[in-house]
């Protein structure tokens, strides 16, 4: 089925971003792995070419494109070619962003927003605790007033960027006796006397990704660092989780479809009793079962792309996408190893990489079963 999302402007940019990623970046993936990291001068170069900027104003060194659908092309892009990259880039250009473009002052905007698109400034945010993870409302992480500044203690875990991060968007409790109404969001710089990081944590998949626990000891973060409005933390986090899910969501399908068209060229090349495997009826009708199901996804989470861009995408929505995508990508991906046999479960097959690294994605931005709460509620419930 044609999609009908995007435009010749849209197609233009991702062959861009395509060009960008078989340059620049594909050919030294196995060094980012390595590393357990994705180096700065990937972020330099991405910023060069416009990609770190996609929200934010011209006049703070974006481009402003001002169509959600740039992000989700570029988002597209990057997951056909792993998990890590959407994953990191999309920490720091669509779900940072838009807190750093909506909520800061124009002082705060000359301060980080020209560093934050040329790649100079990488950030991250810190909402998951060791404590807990979806229940943001519950975190305890705490900033108390002294004078002037406000005083940070706490840590945060599991935290994409953690370890390379110059500037960390830090949630933390201002007012305990509000509770979920008592949350301040900080923006924190990696310089700061008694913040430290973990070390980079050993995950089951996205190697190239960098994932840290972070600490806060007494962290003097001046008032000028407040990001939004005191103790309105958690309203902001609500304002823009439904982005970050359907994020998420674009990540998952573009990643599982990408392997899925791997995988039925391997069906048709591979051979066994005389023909290719892909000509064994059950094959053929769990291949004709996976391209409908990721054909039918498409349509509904292109339908929500569409609606963000309008601005009218609601939170249950993205909690929809969000969650299915999850699931039919991990759906996708079990039936493409064991159709790639026993070399679906060496390393130096991407379809191995992939099933590990997408794992995470039906706990990551909320679990699965979180977002069934969400939605249920929202049946009344």
């Amino acid at each position: 089925m044609k999609r009908t999302l995007y435009d010749a402007d849209h197609e233009s940019f991702r062959s861009s971003v395509r060009e960008f990623l078989e340059r620049q970046v594909i050919p030294h993936l196995d060094a980012y792995a390595e590393a357990k990291a994705i180096p700065r001068d990937f972020w330099i170069e991405a910023g060069k070419q416009g990609f770190l900027g996609l929200e934010v104003p011209e006049q703070y060194g974006g481009s402003e494109a001002g169509d959600y659908r740039f992000n989700a092309v570029l988002t597209e892009e990057l997951a056909k070619v792993n998990m890590a990259l959407p994953s990191c880039l999309g920490i720091h250009a669509d779900i940072v962003a838009p807190y750093l473009v909506h909520l800061t002052t124009d002082e705060q905007k000359q301060r980080w927003l020209p560093g934050f698109c040329s790649g100079e400034l990488l950030t991250a945010i810190g909402m998951t605790e060791p404590s807990g993870g979806s229940d943001l409302a519950a975190l305890k992480t705490t900033a108390v007033k002294d004078g002037d500044d406000w005083v940070l203690n706490g840590s945060k875990t599991f935290i994409t960027n953690g370890y390379s991060a110059d500037l960390v968007l830090v949630a933390a409790r201002t007012s305990p006796e509000k509770k979920a109404r008592g949350i301040t969001l900080f923006a924190v710089e990696s310089t700061r006397e008694g913040f430290s990081r973990g070390r980079k944590l050993d995950k089951v998949g996205q190697d190239e990704s960098d994932t840290a626990e972070l600490s806060f000891t007494d962290v003097r973060v001046p008032s000028e660092n407040i990001v939004g409005e005191l103790d309105h933390g958690f309203i902001h986090m609500m304002t823009w989780l439904p982005q970050e899910r359907l994020g998420s969501a674009v990540t998952n399908l573009a990643h599982a479809r990408q392997i899925l068209d791997e995988t039925l060229a391997y069906t048709k090349d591979r051979k066994a009793f005389g023909q290719s495997i892909g000509q064994f009826q059950h094959n053929k009708f769990l291949l004709a079962d996976l391209f409908t199901r990721v054909e039918v996804t498409q349509a509904y989470v292109d339908q929500c792309v569409a609606a963000h861009a309008e601005g009218d995408l609601t939170p249950i929505d993205a909690a929809k996408a969000k969650w299915w995508t999850a699931q039919v990508q991990s759906e996708v991906l079990d039936h493409c190893v064991q159709l790639h046999g026993g070399y679906g479960f060496m390393n130096e097959y991407r379809v191995a990489r992939a099933w590990r690294d997408a794992r995470v994605t039906k706990i990551w931005a909320g679990s699965n079963e979180i977002m069934k709460e969400l939605i249920g509620r929202d049946l009344g419930l």
